[in-house]
């Protein structure tokens, strides 16, 4: 279960999680840190062409389609909304009033966004020119709004019915508004509605100079994912189904969400910087599908000795994903084996540095899961 932790607060670990989803977090964010950059430096080196497939795989698209390293990020933003039920419906059903709730949500987005213009360089280079949208205040904004809806809602139907007034509103934005000098349902990066939005919204400097993938328009979808998200928190956690059926009908319900977006690509692009309906709905549609998996092998039938490496990750996300901006930990990994790396091949020194960067951030989350400290944000 996913503990309720006042943000930036260190605590130890809570007895019971689904521990489905600090795996599934954790997968994520070994992928981010590490894990791709040892696949393309393995297909480098092996020339296999089954690991090219792989390594293209491992970077984003540069404007319209979809790979696997474009759903990392949506899937971090689902997987933190399927412990909204745990963290706030919980709570509720226990008699813990609202304000403090909204409390405890809106210092974990303040936190979220502070975090994010650390990351950005303002104790660094100051906010000169510093930008300000970043994907640590995107996730804080995509939970804060996730978690509100499912606070204030009466049902869940209400979260139904705003998850579709989101989608339906950003759809009608970015198809029929017209932008001024470009018209209406323009998908160039320069002409879009995000672009028109974030330069008049979005204070600083914008990470695509015209536009900003983490902008105005991002965040409103990005609330979308979180949401899907917390209706897979609600099946699991409230639903009266056998916990197989429950992953089972969390996957199809991943395979239809899936089947739509596909279904309106052809018209409707899926543009990750963007983050296009379509996209939302790929994205949140393979996330449920994970989900549904990590879920069924882990906690319905009970196969978790494989699990340890990546919950490391998953219990500590934020500490490492920040960690990694403060060190340099690619820097470490040289000065420990750069004398090995020039005794075997250049290809094959690669993947031996970028292995030690990922064994070197797994093993000081290693250390403070040993500590139990885990920062929550």
């Amino acid at each position: 279960m996913e503990s309720t932790q006042s943000p930036g607060s260190l605590r130890t670990q809570p007895k019971e999680r689904l521990q489905s989803l600090d795996t599934l977090r954790g997968f994520d964010m070994a992928m981010l840190l590490g894990g791709a950059g040892i696949i393309v430096a393995l297909a480098e080196a092996t020339g296999w062409g089954w690991l090219n497939v792989l390594a293209v795989q491992t970077d984003h698209v540069e404007w319209n389609g979809f790979r696997f390293y474009d759903l990392i990020f949506p899937l971090f933003m689902f997987v933190s909304g399927v412990a909204i039920p745990y963290a706030i419906n919980s709570k509720l059903e226990k008699g813990v009033e609202k304000s403090k709730l909204l409390k405890k949500i809106l210092i974990r987005l303040v936190a979220l966004v502070a975090l994010g213009l650390l990351y950005n360089g303002a104790t660094r280079r100051g906010f000169t020119n510093l930008r300000y949208a970043s994907v640590l205040a995107q996730i804080g904004f995509g939970y804060f709004f996730a978690a509100l809806i499912c606070l204030y809602s009466t049902s869940v139907r209400g979260c139904v019915y705003w998850l579709l007034g989101i989608l339906a509103g950003v759809a009608a934005l970015q198809l029929f508004v017209p932008v001024p000098g470009y018209g209406a349902g323009t998908f160039e990066p320069a002409s879009t509605i995000n672009a028109w939005l974030d330069q008049r919204l979005i204070p600083g400097r914008l990470y695509d100079t015209d536009f900003d993938p983490e902008g105005f328009l991002c965040i409103v979808s990005a609330v979308s994912v979180t949401l899907l998200g917390a209706l897979a928190g609600f099946v699991i956690r409230g639903s009266s189904l056998t916990p197989s059926k429950k992953a089972l009908y969390i996957g199809l319900g991943g395979l239809v969400v899936v089947g739509i977006a596909l279904a309106l690509s052809p018209v409707y692009p899926i543009i990750k910087k963007m983050w296009t309906v379509p996209y939302v709905l790929l994205a949140a549609g393979i996330s449920a599908i994970l989900l549904s998996l990590f879920y069924y092998v882990i906690d319905v039938k009970g196969h978790k000795s494989w699990t340890l490496f990546f919950r490391v990750f998953g219990m500590n996300s934020i500490t490492i994903y920040v960690g990694t901006r403060i060190i340099d930990f690619g820097d470490i990994s040289r000065f420990f084996l750069n004398w090995f790396s020039v005794h075997v091949s250049e290809l094959w020194g690669a993947v031996l540095i970028a292995t030690g960067v990922l064994v070197l951030e797994w093993a000081v989350l290693l250390f403070l899961y040993k500590k139990n400290i885990f920062l929550r944000v």
